[in-house]
C-alpha cells in the first residue's frame, strides 16, 4: 500500500488533516509530545507486542535505516501498551536507538483509530493493529499505512519521508 492509497472504511484519521496531539512516557523517563516535535518529520508506528516475532522485526527493520531517516529530517517513535519496563528491556535486548512510548490507557491508539477488535484460533479479543503515520514538519499526516505487512514496509515510509 503506498501512503497515498489511504482512508480504510469507518477510519476517522486521513491524509491532509492535522495529526492528534499526544504525550506519552517514553522508557527515558521523558514525556514526548507531538506538539514539541514541530520542525521535524515524526514517523510512530503501532506495534502489538515488545519483543514478538513481527515487532521485533519492525522495529529493527527502523533502527536499521536510522541514519536515512536522519537524514530526511525524520524522529521515528516505536508505540505499544506495553509498560515502561518492558521497552526498557525491549530497547535494550535489539539496540533500538529512538524511544518507545507507553500507550498503557490506550488514549493513542484510540485518537489514530488503531485499537481494533482482532481475531485468532476463532477468538475475538482487542488489540493493537500493526499501522504507522507520517507526519510532516508542520504536524498534517503525510502517510498512513494500516495492517501493516513487516516485509519492505520500513523502505516504503523511508521513501515518502525523503519525498516531504
Amino acid at each position: 500500500m503506498t501512503a497515498s492509497a489511504v482512508k480504510p472504511e469507518g477510519s476517522s484519521i486521513k491524509i491532509g488533516d492535522k495529526a492528534p496531539d499526544f504525550s506519552l512516557p517514553a522508557q527515558d523517563g521523558k514525556t514526548v509530545s507531538l506538539s514539541s516535535l514541530k520542525g521535524k518529520n515524526v514517523v510512530i508506528y503501532f506495534y502489538p507486542k515488545d519483543d514478538t516475532p513481527g515487532c521485533t522485526m519492525e522495529s529493527k527493520d527502523f533502527r536499521d535505516h536510522m541514519d536515512a531517516f536522519t537524514a530526511a529530517n525524520t524522529v521515528i517513535y516505536g508505540i505499544s501498551k506495553d509498560s515502561i519496563k518492558s521497552h526498557i528491556k525491549f530497547r535494550e535486548k535489539y539496540c533500538l536507538p529512538f524511544p518507545l512510548l507507553s500507550d498503557e490507557e490506550s488514549h493513542m491508539c484510540e485518537d489514530y483509530d488503531v485499537w481494533k477488535e482482532k481475531s485468532m484460533y476463532g477468538k475475538t479479543y482487542m488489540g493493537i493493529e500493526r499501522s504507522t503515520f507520517l507526519i510532516d514538519a508542520t504536524g498534517k499526516i503525510r502517510g498512513i499505512w494500516r495492517k501493516v505487512k513487516v516485509e519492505g514496509h520500513v523502505q516504503e515510509v523511508l521513501a515518502a519521508a525523503k519525498a516531504l
